[in-house]
């Protein structure tokens, strides 16, 4: 155990960018180290592209929160066991896990999700005047992030959007790991009774959304839909949210890229591509549990050990992508993982896209003087959650 890291090496990002500094030494001299996890397990963390690729996709590796070890704490406090819940999928194997996502997968189709670019981009053009009404200095996260990401998605899963006080701010809380743990609990127990009521609304008038269609199949009780509305809110909502955000962050300081961006708007899709592997927002959570003694790089990862996989790592390996922690939109990004990789690979993905696409585009024609409205050193930061996020990004032009 003298040659294992804690826990709080990798977890301790300080850059406004750039994962912590020890993954390039783990990379160079240990692709996969040994950890100390916060429940005293001793396992291991890799931020090796391959290795990723291999510990993500090999089915000896589970993704059970009833047998593993969770790799970072929540507000200070381990992580615990517990059973599988009832349509929460993500932490699941097949075949529970392959019933519940093969209801959804026609939802999250790329075609489908194409089918929302209208509505994304008319929702841009409103938070876009959102913007103008209350400049020329604003919040870009609170007036044009947030909204756009929650009204997609919540037209999308079903959520009437005129009741977002209901529901709006729970993902917000659960992932800020400074939230007080009471104000979380009370938001959680305010939004799963509006699901509930929403659900029950759907059974009786039925719309054309994923929560109606869902009900019809009748395969679902009321609890998995719940839980399955939770899950897609939660997961893709503050994702979204911060890629955005982040990314517009990052165009703003990277004023090269932006200008480039600017000058041939043909490479939004590339930028945006290269923008979810060089922030890859997804930073802590992606760990895996071996069903049995796996032989990995030369090491046995015994049955329940636990792996965890830094995906912004393995996004800035050089071994698949060439000079890493530059942002560069015309590199080709083909193969990043900032959605995951294997059967957990994020479902929503497609959609994430159309509404980065949509909200870009918006911001580079709307605002051809956009800037930060403080400096880049003070632009506030979320750094813990599971999802990395600035807390604000206020803007001016």
């Amino acid at each position: 155990m003298s040659d294992a890291i804690s826990f709080e090496e990798p977890w301790a990002r300080t850059h406004q960018f750039d994962p912590p500094e020890i993954f390039d030494e783990l990379r160079e001299k240990r692709p996969l180290a040994k950890m100390v996890y916060p429940d005293g397990h001793v396992g291991w963390i890799t931020a090796n592209y391959e290795l990723a690729r291999k510990v993500l996709s090999d089915p000896r590796f589970s993704h059970s929160t009833e047998i593993g070890h969770f790799p970072v704490t929540h507000r200070g406090q381990v992580m615990p066991n517990h059973p599988k819940i009832p349509g929460m999928f993500i932490h699941m194997d097949p075949p529970d896990h392959t019933r519940y996502r093969r209801l959804l997968t026609a939802e999250f189709t790329a075609r489908r999700a194409n089918r929302l670019t209208a509505r994304a981009e008319a929702v841009a053009a409103e938070q876009i005047d959102v913007m103008r009404q209350a400049g020329p200095s604003v919040d870009l996260v609170a007036n044009f992030a947030k909204p756009l990401s929650l009204r997609v998605l919540s037209e999308l899963v079903g959520l009437p959007y005129s009741e977002v006080d209901r529901y709006g701010h729970a993902p917000t809380l659960l992932h800020d790991s400074d939230g007080d743990p009471q104000e979380v609990a009370a938001a959680m127990q305010q939004a799963v009774t509006f699901f509930a009521e929403v659900i029950e609304r759907r059974r009786t008038e039925p719309e054309d959304d994923l929560i109606s269609r869902l009900v019809a199949d009748g395969q679902l009780t009321t609890e998995e839909l719940c839980n399955i509305v939770t899950l897609l809110l939660f997961a893709g909502y503050e994702t979204t949210e911060s890629a955005l955000a982040v990314g517009v962050f990052a165009l703003l300081h990277h004023t090269d890229q932006l200008a480039a961006l600017r000058a041939d708007p043909s490479k939004l899709d590339a930028a945006i591509e290269e923008l979810l592997r060089y922030l890859t927002v997804n930073q802590y959570d992606t760990y895996r549990t071996a069903l049995e003694d796996i032989e990995l790089n030369g090491e046995t990862v015994k049955k329940g050990d636990s792996v965890t996989v830094s995906l912004p790592a393995a996004n800035r390996d050089p071994a698949k992508f060439g000079c890493p922690a530059e942002l560069d939109i015309d590199r080709e990004t083909s193969g990043h993982m900032a959605f995951g990789f294997g059967i957990h690979q994020c479902l929503g993905q497609n959609l994430a896209r159309v509404q980065l696409r949509a909200g870009f585009s918006a911001l580079l024609r709307a605002f051809p003087g956009l800037r930060l409205a403080i400096d880049f050193e003070e632009v506030p930061l979320r750094l813990k959650g599971s999802v990395f996020a600035v807390k604000s990004l206020p803007v001016s032009w």
